[in-house]
């Protein structure tokens, strides 16, 4: 998913779900912040680069292939952007070094997405932020990985989009182009993706790289046939997924506030949308690469307040200029220990599956952890 849905439309739900105005704020520019807080911002800011939850495409380049550098990409995307659907699968007839990339294929619904849930109650807003991105993703990110694999996540050329007929779809075949000169067209069905690589473990088959942004825009739906499924026929809506997103995140934002008693797999609360559901599906299923200016109306509208653009450097001097024992009390500290909690949380479930892709970490909520008073345990924090 992409900052209309991570910032404005998280927004939304989170004024649907009962918190205020000013909440709201806090929590979307967290669920869009995860997809900004790389290392090279960290550094930039003095802070742990163990709490990154994204990388850039220059950090990736000059990432190698080594089975470290591997975990690390796998910690950061399966925890906050892949996260695993069932790390017990079982499939028939492969090996174990196969069944781990198996097992983190990302889909919505799993226990791990309850845990992150239930690790966001009673914490901050920065830590539901951070759920409600995890918990999109699930549904944006369905069927790829969050560690390099060709396997996994590759294309091929049988991949169609069903565009509406009517009442019924036609079909056009997806054509994926690497051309940094070109843009995605859905007009014509072509999308920019990353460069095909042979070898299994390339960055360049990390999640859904093969498949460019075409997962990321809610409009679209599609049919391939991957080589994981036995080359099956899997049919992606993601009109009707990000729909279940938006009120699963009702869902999960009201048990977090304390509305709601429990989070369960499977609820959504679309009572809460329908005054408005055919708003709501039509920007959804509108043909366009960048829905943020009708999340955005939409969003002012539900609350009466103006939703400011997304600023990365809005909490940026607040941090570096807070004293060190202050510094997890402003806004990005308290990112960074909420996304310390995730990313534990979600290595240590890998691992302990016996699956060592993501290498482990240190249960530090545990442990008497102090936060970033204690740089060094920060700096431990997810030593292999």
């Amino acid at each position: 998913m992409q900052k209309d849905f991570h910032y404005y439309a998280t927004y939304c739900a989170a004024i649907l779900s009962g918190y205020t105005h000013e909440e709201a704020m806090d929590i979307c520019y967290s669920a869009q912040f995860v997809d900004l807080c790389s290392a090279t911002l960290l550094s930039k800011l003095k802070a742990p680069k163990s709490a990154a939850t994204t990388q850039l495409q220059l950090e990736l380049m000059d990432s190698r292939t080594d089975i470290v550098s591997l975990q690390n990409i796998t910690r950061i995307w399966s925890s906050f952007h892949f996260l695993p659907g069932d790390l017990y699968a079982q499939k028939e007839k492969c090996s174990k070094r196969y069944l781990n990339k198996y097992r983190l294929i990302c889909k919505p619904n799993s226990d791990l997405m309850v845990s992150t849930v239930e690790h966001a109650k009673n914490s901050s807003l920065q830590a539901v932020g951070i759920a409600m991105h995890v918990l999109a993703d699930t549904w944006a990110h369905s069927y790829f990985a969050g560690t390099p694999s060709l396997v996994i996540n590759n294309t091929d050329s049988y991949f169609f989009e069903l565009i509406p007929d009517g009442e019924t779809f036609s079909e056009r075949r997806i054509t994926f182009k690497h051309k940094t000169s070109i843009s995605d067209d859905p007009d014509s069905s072509t999308y920019v993706s990353s460069l095909y690589q042979s070898s299994e473990n390339s960055i360049m088959n990390l999640g859904h790289g093969r498949a460019g942004h075409l997962p990321d825009y809610s409009f679209i739906r599609y049919r391939y046939l991957p080589a994981w499924g036995d080359y099956d026929d899997i049919l992606k809506d993601n009109p009707s997924d990000y729909i279940h997103a938006f009120t699963q995140m009702i869902e999960a934002m009201k048990y977090i506030r304390g509305a709601n008693a429990s989070f369960q797999k499977s609820c959504y609360d679309f009572e809460a949308i329908s005054p408005y559901r055919d708003e709501i599906d039509s920007i959804l299923k509108k043909r366009q690469l960048d829905a943020c200016a009708d999340w955005k109306a939409f969003g002012e509208k539900l609350s009466g307040h103006t939703i400011e653009d997304f600023d990365l450097q809005k909490y940026q001097s607040e941090y570096t200029e807070a004293a060190q024992d202050q510094k997890d009390e402003t806004f990005i500290g308290r990112f960074i220990l909420a996304a310390m909690v995730q990313k534990s949380m979600v290595t240590n479930a890998i691992f302990e599956s016996g699956n060592i892709l993501a290498g482990f970490s240190v249960n530090y909520w545990k442990k008497g952890f102090r936060g970033i008073k204690d740089y060094k345990k920060l700096l431990d924090l997810f030593r292999l």
